[in-house]
């Protein structure tokens, strides 16, 4: 980008009337695609999209108007010196047969001509085409911070978008096929905006006061998701005057039950919150500093929103950043040109709609030619600008993260005597072993902790998170100094606590091809165990998330190692086809009875999920019939004994079902003998609990 270009002004040549409101309709919706329009994430990865925000504006303001006008001109200009190249040809073969001027322009032919060629030369409309196309493209394939196609029915019923197929018998596709899944946690940094009207150094900045979330990722139990609202700790102002700064406090946690019970209906929560968010928000902001009221109060409406204020947009865009799935496009550049070559063949030229013998759509074609490269020119030079910064965003989230912090779990059979005094007297590890092992129950435990302990229990782990990080080096060279195996061959589990695709990247080069077998219990993709899915795209979101993680940790696998998912029916068929896609041979599906059906007493009793079992190459799996020949030799000795079936034979085989530890709660369900002698179980065709949030089906 020149310095001159840089400098011009972005009014310069801007388009006027219905031309030029086409230009600011596009203008629109490209700042928010390349997310202009949000507030200044002030972290990471956004850092560097601020920096890239002037380049882009200048790009959007100055590059591209003038580039879509020289374009069109010289398009344009090489239709109409054609279309004149051809009249003039015919008048000269005309002439040369004897026609007179006055004949010649009654001639069919050279009036035809002559009429493209003033359609060519007045046709000033085609500007307004080209900028009107490429936002009706542009549009379809973009929502809140992701690429992806958006659900479009054409009337005729034609295909909207280009599945690619190499001739596969079987294709799974889906809408986010070709993104990274990488919503899976919140993020509570920094939100600030600012507005073109207000002063240089004046500044919004949301922050939380106080946050609560659950742990690890788990989904949030039924009526206790997190919403955000207006702070109200103790302590803290809601709004608070930061030099030319205004600093919005909010909390993310459950809501109370007067909060809950002023909603009027469950359906969009957090946005029914929004509302009272604004509300108090510019209460508070009038007693606090009534130019800030006016500031947030000012008008920002869109056409589906008229009434919208410039606090009602970046609140929504502030809440829904933690709303929703995000992906990132793995080919944003490929993806988009080829949808724009569809889009130019269905949408620009309709091949199928043209007859090449009616004069009027041959005089069409030549138009609509025009037409087409110049979307074809300006969409790619929009395209490839994503692509630049969604090809930064993928290099970031595929990079190595770095690991934050390492601890230990070492048996105190490995541990040098030499550590027990130290490791005794640690209360944060003492805490830890009475929390877990219970020592507090034990008649010998006494604080403070003896030596004698350790000794007398060398099968308890010390964690090294409790003690600093001289007693952590000491014990590792003390451990990698002895007789024994090198440090990393004697550790016999690793736990990593991390994004998950994050810590299956970090495991690659270390036990690339050594893992025997992945065996993994998945969000089953219900109402209970979901996410909360963009555009709606319930399995679309799941089957991303599930073919990234899956493929990322199918190259730990040895040649002969397993890969075991369960599911339930509601994603039980597109996990299958999932693992076709991925190569991997099919070795069975394990079915799980399981002893509480889970219908909540309305329709089929569903009373098993699945094991879907695959692995790397053909191999064959030894199968164990396990406890069940045990149950049913018992039973049969109890009948012997009690020379058939009797009432006391019924009880004794319920009692030792029962109480024999070996079985588990599943095998246990088998405890009883009918009047024939068989073994069966009994449960209930009813959830242990009423739902309140069913599954899909």
């Amino acid at each position: 980008m020149t310095e001159e270009s840089a400098e011009t002004s972005p009014q310069k040549n801007h388009p006027s009337g219905a031309v030029g409101e086409k230009f600011e309709l596009l203008m629109e919706l490209l700042r928010e695609l390349f997310q202009l329009d949000k507030g200044d994430l002030d972290f990471g990865l956004y850092r560097v999209m601020n920096m890239k925000a002037a380049e882009i504006e200048a790009f959007l303001s100055n590059d591209l108007l003038p580039q879509a006008q020289s374009g069109l001109s010289r398009l344009k200009a090489e239709l109409v010196e054609s279309l004149r190249s051809e009249l003039v040809k015919e008048i000269s073969n005309l002439k040369r047969v004897g026609l007179d001027d006055e004949t010649i322009d009654k001639t069919p032919l050279i009036v035809e001509l002559r009429a493209k060629h003033r359609s060519a030369l007045e046709d000033a409309a085609i500007e307004g085409h080209v900028y009107n196309h490429l936002y009706q493209f542009f549009s379809r394939y973009y929502d809140s911070g992701d690429f992806m196609s958006l659900r479009r029915i054409r009337a005729n019923g034609d295909t909207s978008y280009l599945i690619p197929y190499n001739g596969e018998e079987v294709k799974l596709h889906w809408a986010n096929a070709d993104q990274y899944y990488i919503k899976t946690t919140e993020n509570f940094a920094s939100y600030i905006f600012s507005h073109e009207d207000w002063p240089n150094n004046a500044k919004v900045r949301f922050e939380i006061a106080d946050a609560d979330t659950e742990k690890d990722n788990i989904k949030a139990e039924s009526g206790k998701d997190r919403r955000f609202v207006l702070t109200t700790r103790e302590g803290q102002a809601p709004l608070v005057t930061d030099g030319d700064q205004l600093v919005i406090y909010f909390d993310h946690r459950p809501l109370i039950d007067t909060e809950t019970a002023a909603l009027s209906g469950r359906n969009n929560v957090q946005g029914q919150l929004n509302d009272e968010t604004k509300a108090s928000i510019l209460r508070v902001a009038t007693k606090l500093n009534p130019t800030w009221a006016k500031r947030l109060a000012q008008s920002d409406p869109t056409e589906n929103d008229p009434d919208r204020t410039i606090l009602a947009k970046h609140l929504t865009v502030y809440t829904a950043k933690n709303s929703f799935d995000y992906f990132i496009h793995k080919d944003l550049r490929g993806f988009l040109r080829r949808e724009l070559d569809l889009y130019l063949k269905t949408e620009i030229v309709a091949l199928d709609d043209f007859d090449p013998d009616n004069v009027d759509e041959q005089s069409r074609l030549s138009r609509v030619l025009v037409l087409m490269s110049a979307v074809r020119s300006l969409g790619s030079k929009v395209i490839d600008f994503l692509a630049q910064l969604e090809d930064f965003h993928k290099s970031i989230w595929l990079k190595k993260k770095f690991v934050l912090e390492t601890n230990y779990g070492i048996t105190l059979d490995k541990v040098p005597e030499s550590f027990y005094a130290e490791i005794a007297a640690n209360e944060a590890q003492v805490a830890e072993w009475v929390e877990l092992y219970a020592l507090d129950e034990i008649a010998e435990f006494a604080t403070p902790l003896p030596v004698s302990f350790l000794n007398d229990n060398p099968h308890v782990v010390v964690d090294t998170r409790h003690f600093d990080k001289d007693f952590t080096d000491r014990l590792l060279t003390a451990l990698a100094d002895s007789d024994s195996a090198s440090l990393e061959e004697d550790m016999n589990g690793l736990l990593v606590h991390g994004e998950n695709y994050q810590a299956l990247n970090l495991l690659q080069a270390r036990y690339c091809e050594q893992v025997k077998c992945i065996h993994i219990d998945p969000p089953y993709n219900t109402k209970t165990s979901g996410f909360i899915y963009k555009n709606g795209y319930q399995h679309s979101s799941w089957l991303s998330m599930m073919e990234n993680r899956i493929r990322a940790s199918l190259t730990l696998l040895t040649d002969d190692g397993s890969f075991l998912c369960h599911i339930d029916e509601n994603e039980y068929e597109r996990l299958y086809f999932l693992t076709d896609n991925l190569q991997l041979t099919k070795t069975g599906t394990v079915i799980w009875d399981k002893q509480n059906p889970m219908t909540g007493g309305g329709g089929i009793a569903i009373q098993h999920e699945y094991i879907l079992w695959r692995t790397r190459s053909a191999q064959t799996i030894r199968r164990s019939n396990g406890n069940t020949l045990l149950i049913l030799e018992k039973a049969e000795s109890v009948l012997q004994g009690h020379g058939g079936v009797t009432e006391d034979a019924k009880k004794e085989f319920h009692q030792w079902v029962k109480n024999f530890e070996e079985l588990d709660g599943g095998d246990r369900g088998y405890c009883y003998i009918d009047e024939e002698g068989k073994v069966y179980g009994s449960v209930s065709l009813r959830a242990p609990e009423p739902r309140t949030d069913p599954k899909f089906f």
